[in-house]
């Protein structure tokens, strides 16, 4: 497994897309300031990674077009171990500018790309699909979970799933005031043996199938609070370094936000790594996950990365 991570060069508050992504919170300080503190977080959070034995593809974004949630690509491009490449339709249109043939071209030269699946043309329908913040997949089951948003079309799922051979399970998720949840992925996470999920934010009709999906595929369900959620507990993500151990990736924040006995319990499947992401949660409503990209691609004989 790699981790494509995009470095920033104008991070910042998004107004389109804090329309409906509840966790942003309006700039307090100069632009510049929010950049530098941001590429602090991203390189400490990268040498963190890469301190642990986890291959890291690190793509430094461009300056123009202004793309100031680059950091996020996991939103618009996903990777899979058959060589096919996913590019998805996004809701903001400053987003949809993230889609740079500078990255494209830095997975061509490290890895096989067999196929490409487009669904970017539904952006001039109006129907999105947010890549694996939309969907959180359950890749070795085959599952693709999704809550319903502004961000998630449904038809779109299951097209994904049709194609890409996934069952989907959809359910309606709301946070603490009511609103539904933007991405599945703030408020859910998958790992091989277990997962992450506030229970308390899914409709109580749809509740019972999302756990009979993941009890079903043998996960182990460690629940969390809104509150905890709020706080990016529910965005985490299980990697593997190249000695194969397994690590769970959050934010320090998340993890100051777990109590004791749930630490211990995600502990006792596999080591923690967290690193300081505030700047980066606060206005780009985001946080370690959604700064990730996994790469399953084949690795081409040139793809050794540094």
């Amino acid at each position: 497994m790699t981790l494509l991570m995009i470095r920033p060069a104008h991070f910042g508050y998004n107004e389109q897309t804090a329309v409906n992504n509840a966790f942003q919170q309006p700039a307090t300080e100069n632009g510049e300031a929010i950049q530098q503190k941001a590429v602090q977080e991203f390189d400490t959070f990268v040498g963190l990674l890469r301190s642990h034995g986890i291959d890291v593809l690190v793509v430094q974004d461009t300056a123009y077009p202004h793309t100031p949630d680059s950091i996020f690509p996991n939103n618009w491009i996903s990777f899979h171990q058959d060589g096919t490449v996913v590019l998805y339709p996004m809701f903001a249109e400053n987003r949809r500018l993230e889609r740079k043939q500078q990255v494209l071209d830095e997975i061509g030269n490290r890895f096989h790309v067999r196929h490409r699946v487009d669904y970017t043309g539904h952006e001039t329908e109006g129907r999105f699909l947010e890549g694996t913040g939309s969907m959180v997949l359950d890749r070795v089951y085959k599952i693709a979970y999704a809550c319903r948003s502004p961000r998630t079309d449904e038809a779109l799922l299951l097209d994904f799933c049709g194609q890409m051979g996934y069952r989907p399970v959809m359910f309606d998720a709301t946070d603490s005031r009511g609103m539904p949840i933007y991405h599945t992925n703030v408020m859910m996470c998958v790992a091989d043996d277990y997962a992450v999920v506030n229970l308390e934010s899914i409709a109580a009709v749809d509740r019972t199938v999302v756990v009979e999906a993941l009890e079903g595929s043998g996960k182990a369900i460690l629940p969390i609070t809104s509150a905890q959620m709020d706080a990016f507990a529910g965005n985490m993500l299980q990697v593997e370094n190249r000695e194969g151990e397994r690590y769970l990736i959050m934010s320090s924040r998340a993890y100051e936000a777990l109590r004791p006995d749930q630490v211990e319990r995600l502990v006792a499947f596999n080591p923690i790594i967290h690193a300081p992401l505030d700047t980066i949660e606060r206005h780009g409503g985001g946080s370690a996950r959604c700064m990730i990209a996994e790469v399953f691609l084949p690795v081409s004989s040139n793809g050794r990365l540094q």
